[in-house]
């Protein structure tokens, strides 16, 4: 019935998730070789690339449509090719002829891949043996006798044995003694002690970025120390402004630093909490005298993921102190010029006045002097209609009336004028 209705595009994804990368069955003894390399999306697509010639070079079926990991058998040994996020492994699982741990020669391991170009830059190799339980078998042997951790796990199912230090050609060895272990419970134990291994390692990769970043992130704190102390032995807006500058590009430099470094730091805990919860799916149990692998790889891997921690809650710190000096020195510079920009209107205003004051003295000034030249042609009129007898009244009496008429009409005249101006 589910076939009528209109599928969600990413439902047959969820639906695979489910059963990706299942557990393969494994026999004892066999002899599992993994290598781990860091790839990026060109390299991942060349990887994938050289992955479907080699499954063709060999008459067998490539990987299907998107298909990120696949598992293939050629004649008596099977490769598991496995594509992540930011890392590529191959698992090449092959017989063993003998139950002594580790025969398997040197330039085998080297050989098997030869035919794959590499994919990155090489990360994790891994050769695990898987062996019957005998009496006269003793994993201590095999391994150096400081840092060895035997455990039992599987509720007593396995034991697995490790130093975790490299060989001479940088392989981490695992040796799991199968005492009670159905094939199908072995294939689930060995992926997980593979992953165990590949997810510490990727953890891991937080503290040499640690270690870069934690010199900047020094530098950057003692000069927000030092931009603090200025702050309150200097003032003015030019020197202020000196001092903010310098916060943004302080601020700037550590973000830059927080995006690079915050995206390693990140994957290490999410690749450390795998590598917690595959140590609680194994079901270690202590041997006496000996370390179990959970409590080897606390005091091991625990500080450098503390040190990650630490560094990102720093990074994470420094950024919140930085906005709030910026704001500081922001608000700072911002009150300073608006008293300045007070003086100014002040000072504006103070100009504004003493123009009107000179405009309004001028104005008078203009209006007496108009009114002078006026009474002045006035009074020649007059004078010539008294002399033609066409003016009864004497010329005296006639400038002290026209004078006083002559000077309010002007002031209208110019208030009109002004007014007319100011509105325009």
């Amino acid at each position: 019935m589910t076939d009528h209705f209109k599928a969600h595009p990413d439902r047959s994804v969820a639906l695979a998730e489910v059963h990706a990368r299942p557990f393969h069955p494994i026999s004892s003894p066999s002899r599992i070789v993994l290598f781990a390399f860091m790839t990026d999306a060109p390299q991942a697509m060349a990887d994938r690339a050289a992955f479907e010639a080699f499954c063709h070079a060999n008459h067998v079926e490539p990987p299907l449509g998107h298909a990120k990991h696949h598992r293939l058998k050629i004649r008596d040994f099977s490769v598991k090719w496995e594509q992540h996020s930011e890392f590529t492994t191959y698992t090449w699982e092959l017989p063993s002829p003998s139950t002594e741990p580790f025969t398997l020669s040197s330039g085998t391991r080297a050989e098997l891949m030869r035919a794959l170009p590499q994919p990155g830059p090489h990360l994790v190799s891994v050769d695990l043996h898987f062996v019957p339980h005998h009496d006269s078998l003793k994993p201590e042997d095999y391994f150096a006798p400081a840092g060895t951790v035997i455990s039992s796990v599987e509720s007593g199912a396995a034991i697995v044995a490790t130093d975790f230090v490299s060989d001479d050609e940088g392989f981490i060895r695992l040796l799991v003694v199968n005492k009670s272990l159905t094939p199908a419970r072995a294939g689930g134990l060995v992926q997980r002690l593979l992953e165990i291994e590949t997810y510490r390692m990727l953890s891991l990769l937080g503290l040499p970025e640690a270690l870069r970043t934690a010199p900047a992130v020094k530098t950057i704190e003692d000069a927000l120390v030092r931009i603090a102390r200025e702050m309150t032995a200097t003032d003015g807006v030019a020197n202020d402004q000196l001092l903010l500058d310098e916060l943004t590009a302080l601020a700037a430099r550590l973000e830059a630093d927080s995006a690079i470094s915050g995206y390693r730091f990140g994957a290490s805990r999410a690749y450390d909490s795998i590598v917690q919860q595959r140590l609680t799916a194994i079901g270690e149990q202590p041997i006496p005298g000996w370390s179990t692998l959970a409590a080897f790889l606390q005091r091991r891997v625990a500080p450098a993921m503390r040190t990650c921690q630490m560094l990102e809650e720093r990074q994470a710190n420094l950024s919140r102190k930085l906005t709030r000096a910026a704001n500081l020195l922001r608000t700072r510079v911002d009150v300073e010029i608006e008293q300045q920009n007070q003086a100014l209107l002040g000072s504006m205003d103070a100009r504004a006045q003493m123009q009107l004051r000179l405009q309004q003295t001028v104005e008078g000034l203009s209006i007496a002097a108009i009114s002078y030249y006026v009474v002045g042609l006035a009074t020649y009129v007059i004078k010539g209609a008294k002399e033609a007898n066409l003016f009864p009244f004497e010329l005296s009496t006639a400038t002290a009336i026209i004078v006083p008429v002559t000077i309010i009409a002007v002031a209208m005249i110019v208030r009109r004028i002004r007014n007319r101006s100011s509105h325009s």
